[in-house]
């Protein structure tokens, strides 16, 4: 005569799962951002074409000086030039922002850290941590090597800047705050997108291609949104000689900051309630 042993009960526990906190939350990211192969080469282009590009005009400048006009020298702010490679290395910065958060949403890999980190928030915060620490060590070894090697070459003709020289300090540390600020803009740009393209796309026409075309704009709204817009306003910054009706340093780079917050927030908002 067989018996038959009922099955024991499946076991419950009474503890809720584990909640990865945001310093573990803030490793993984870490691990991740570092894993990828086109982190290294982001980054070294950025750092390349920022100083690269400010060589190549403080150089320019040089070699051109006798033919600048008195009143043109009166204005130079030897400064700004040596720092002119910005322009070019804030697209490299602001790619990187766009693909550290984009290329998730693009192989799918979201829903694996989604599921390992249900709030969403946090995952969106422990990222921009993370750029940030990056884009913000970069930014400044790429602005003072710019800097060091452009005024090597204005030196030559008598118009360099020092360290010790008003504004000139702020004007470098500025430098690498616009870069960190830059890859933010992206980061915000590509969390809202959630596609690489798009944010990139977007990242170069707000930053590069449509600020210049602002000054076309008629009138005084012409002018409030020529000074107010994205890096028109953030590049201020890096200026020690300020320019006629534009934003003082610290005031254009809080505008900036206040872009690329606003983005943030709206993308955080819709990422808690879109499916991943």
């Amino acid at each position: 005569m067989s018996t038959t042993v009922p099955a024991p009960p499946p076991y419950v526990s009474g503890l809720a799962p584990a909640t990865p906190n945001i310093v573990n939350v803030i490793r993984s990211e870490w691990t991740k951002i570092w894993s990828v192969r086109s982190t290294m080469w982001t980054l070294l282009i950025g750092f390349l074409l920022t100083v690269g590009l400010s060589a190549l005009i403080c150089w320019g400048t040089e070699a051109n000086y006798s033919q600048i006009r008195p009143e043109q020298r009166a204005t130079l702010d030897p400064t700004s030039t040596s720092l002119a490679g910005l322009v070019f290395g804030q697209l490299a910065l602001a790619v990187f922002g766009v693909l550290f958060i984009s290329s998730e949403y693009s192989t799918g890999g979201i829903r694996t850290t989604l599921t390992a980190v249900p709030q969403r928030l946090r995952v969106l915060t422990a990222k921009a941590i993370v750029l940030a620490v990056v884009a913000v060590v970069v930014g400044m070894i790429s602005s003072v090597v710019a800097f060091v090697v452009g005024q090597a070459f204005l030196s030559r003709v008598g118009i360099e800047a020092h360290l010790g020289d008003p504004g000139v300090l702020r004007a470098v540390v500025g430098g690498g705050l616009y870069l960190l600020a830059s890859a933010m803009f992206g980061f915000a740009l590509g969390a809202l997108l959630r596609h690489s393209a798009a944010g990139i796309s977007l990242a170069i026409a707000l930053l590069l291609v449509v600020p210049p075309l602002t000054n076309l704009l008629p009138g005084d709204w012409g002018h409030w949104i020529e000074k107010y817009f994205t890096s028109n306003a953030g590049q201020q910054i890096t200026s020690v000689v300020p320019s006629d009706d534009a934003l003082g340093p610290w005031a254009g780079y809080a505008v900036f900051t206040l872009w690329w917050l606003v983005i943030l927030v709206i993308a955080g908002a819709l990422m808690a309630r879109r499916d991943a």
